[in-house]
């Protein structure tokens, strides 16, 4: 009898990521999917025969418990979405999603592997709040464990982060096509991964469509709305101002809203102004604010797929792949084309 087709088996056919394979399949709302892409799951599902809750069986002698570690919840509104993806996606099997918030204290981690393993958990989850490389620590190799929002240089595990070098492209392409050409970036903390990504983001777009960076208009070093709001005055009052900024983050894109009222420009008529994170507050903005998706959600999501495929429908090479999930540009009423 040849082998029950599997979450995994249906992304690789149709093309797309485990998340959106889950979100399709499961009825979860989610306007970021296009009806093409919904086409192209179920046609790839009903091809290889899946039906939901078939490829999910739980391990023989495990209890449907999953481990979720992050080391913090409580310095930025970005947690959440780990939390929520991690639960929802579990619920749609009956599975219960067990959080420890151990502030990457290692007795804390290994007090709760301990009692995962006692409890003889399906697997753990390994979450970071900032997108980094990590070193996991031994006590984590008694269960199945996927990486979330981080990853080892060696690959033992298999992880997922979000694409910010794509998000960075897309942000700074749709300045483009926009008509803009003299566009300014704000970067993050050089130490931050998702900063350098973005950066790197920015600058293929701009050599793509054949215009050129100015280094000037290019300043790295903060993330809060006073950083953007200091970066974009400055900016804005030199003699050859940009006519377009991209924001590292969207705190510092409010900044940069405060920076042209002002200076008595407005947004987008005068400056048009890209974020990334998509935090709540973007779209109640004035004017709201196109920014980045950071797709935690999605991540959390495929995750729990990993651990609930039990790794059987993948072979070692696909076990210990390192999944960059897209940051997709939501465009709202911030970018307009640059006055003539």
């Amino acid at each position: 009898m040849d082998k029950r087709a599997t979450m995994h088996d249906v992304a690789d056919r149709a093309g797309v990521s485990q998340a959106t394979v889950s979100l399709v399949l499961n009825g979860v709302p989610n306007a970021r999917i296009s009806k093409a892409t919904r086409r192209r799951v179920l046609e790839a599902a009903e091809e290889l025969g899946y039906r939901r809750g078939q490829g999910h069986p739980v391990p023989e002698g495990r209890k449907r418990i999953i481990g979720l570690f992050i080391d913090e919840v409580s310095t930025t509104p970005f947690a959440a979405p780990f939390l929520e993806g991690a639960r929802d996606e579990a619920a749609l099997q009956d599975v219960t999603v067990a959080t420890f918030c151990t502030g990457s204290n290692a007795a804390l981690e290994q007090a709760a592997m301990e009692l995962l393993v006692a409890q003889q958990a399906i697997g753990a989850i390994y979450t970071t709040l900032i997108t980094r490389q990590v070193s996991v620590p031994p006590s984590f190799d008694e269960l199945p464990l996927v990486l979330l929002n981080c990853y080892e240089k060696k690959l033992r595990y298999p992880s997922v982060v979000p694409g910010d070098l794509v998000g960075g492209y897309a942000a700074t392409e749709a300045l483009l096509q926009a008509g803009h050409r003299r566009i300014a970036h704000l970067a993050g903390e050089p130490v931050l991964e998702a900063s350098v990504d973005r950066e790197k983001g920015f600058r293929q777009a701009m050599t793509k469509w054949q215009v050129s960076s100015h280094d000037q208009l290019v300043t790295s070093g903060g993330w809060s709305i006073r950083a953007g709001r200091e970066r974009a005055r400055a900016l804005l009052l030199d003699p050859n101002p940009p006519t377009a900024i991209f924001c590292f983050n969207d705190r510092m894109a409010i900044g940069c809203y405060e920076a042209a009222r002002e200076l008595g420009l407005r947004v987008p008529e005068d400056i048009s102004i890209v974020g990334f994170d998509d935090e709540d507050l973007a779209a109640n903005m004035q004017p709201p604010l196109s920014t980045v998706i950071l797709p935690h959600d999605e991540m959390a999501r495929w995750a729990v797929g990993q651990l609930l495929d039990g790794f059987e429908a993948a072979d070692q090479d696909q076990r210990m792949q390192k999944i960059k999930i897209e940051c997709e540009l939501v465009a709202r009423a911030s970018i307009a084309p640059p006055r003539a």
